[in-house]
């Protein structure tokens, strides 16, 4: 029976510390179904989702705190079950970009849940020096939602906070 386990490692970044990371994975017979990296300023995030028996999970639980503290990261681990599927049909891509505003992600995000539309990805920058935003949210859809009214509460949504958008459909290799 697989089990899985979700691991989040945040520290400096450093050259290896995400090999040590999939090293330790491979060491305690465990699969890296899923995995993210990001940089953060200097600090790097790194997410996987991994499966194996029972074994395998127990010894990577068991490793990490060691490995962690040698690589002086901070890790947080959960145990998790497997990938739900969905009847999803299609995948999109949203991105929008403007002046940066406060609480403009938080209503982008909420366009989404109030319709009960899953985000798969979501990533989102500031340049400091123009104060310019801009966002990438993906996600997928039902045969029960319509893209075009989707789309065209969208746009009115970028109006209304004054910035530029559109959704495109994604190709799934994105999500």
């Amino acid at each position: 029976m697989s089990h899985y386990l979700v691991l989040t490692a945040m520290g400096a970044d450093r050259t290896g510390c995400v090999s040590e990371l999939t090293k330790l994975a491979s060491e305690c017979e465990c699969n890296i179904l899923d995995s993210r990296m990001a940089l953060f300023g200097s600090e790097f995030t790194f997410i996987m989702l991994l499966n194996g028996d029972a074994r395998a999970i127990n010894r990577i639980e068991a490793r990490i705190p060691k490995v962690a503290h040698t690589l002086d990261l901070v890790t947080m681990m959960k145990r998790t079950t497997g990938h739900r599927t969905f009847d999803l049909v299609k995948h999109y891509q949203v991105q929008y970009s403007g002046i940066d505003q406060p609480g403009i992600l938080k209503v982008m995000t909420a366009f989404f849940a109030t319709r009960k539309i899953d985000i798969s990805s979501l990533k989102s920058e500031i340049d400091p020096k123009t104060n310019n935003m801009s966002a990438s949210i993906l996600f997928a859809l039902t045969e029960k939602i319509s893209i075009d009214e989707l789309e065209r509460d969208f746009l009115e949504l970028c109006q209304q906070t004054d910035v530029q958008g559109f959704i495109k459909k994604a190709t799934n290799n994105l999500l």
